[in-house]
């Protein structure tokens, strides 16, 4: 079973199915902490929702891309994947604790495209930091 796994296709395949598995959850996880449905916005054409949504994903995908580079077994990239997830989860709050003369998610909520692509660049830079400390 062990040389299985060391088939290129194979664990591409495996490293891809729980990236995406990981992206449904941690979404999902962002969607309960923030005031607003991001997909029903996004629906209706809420910019700033979609930015900070798309940085979110890019975030979360360039942390794992880091840790896919960096880890030889599949636990591993999961687990580092999960402990960056948390780190943007933490720098999401610190932003928001940053800004106490606004709510960001109610600026976000109301298509403040400022707001939004603000948060984009924060969540796709934090993943940078984050990326870059995967060992």
């Amino acid at each position: 079973m062990n040389g299985f796994w060391e088939i290129a296709i194979v664990d591409t395949a495996a490293r891809f199915s729980v990236v995406i598995l990981c992206m449904i959850v941690f979404l999902t996880i962002f969607e309960m902490v923030t005031k607003y449905n991001n997909w029903l916005e996004i629906k209706n054409g809420n910019m700033a929702v979609a930015m900070a949504t798309g940085g979110k994903i890019f975030g979360i995908s360039n942390i794992f891309r880091f840790s896919i580079e960096h880890n030889d077994t599949l636990f591993q990239t999961i687990g580092w994947g999960v402990f960056g997830f948390v780190l943007l989860l933490t720098g999401y709050f610190i932003f928001e604790f940053l800004t106490p003369s606004f709510r960001i998610d109610e600026e976000i909520a109301e298509d403040n495209r400022a707001i939004g692509f603000l948060s984009l660049v924060i969540s796709v830079g934090l993943s940078y930091v984050i990326g870059a400390t995967i060992i």
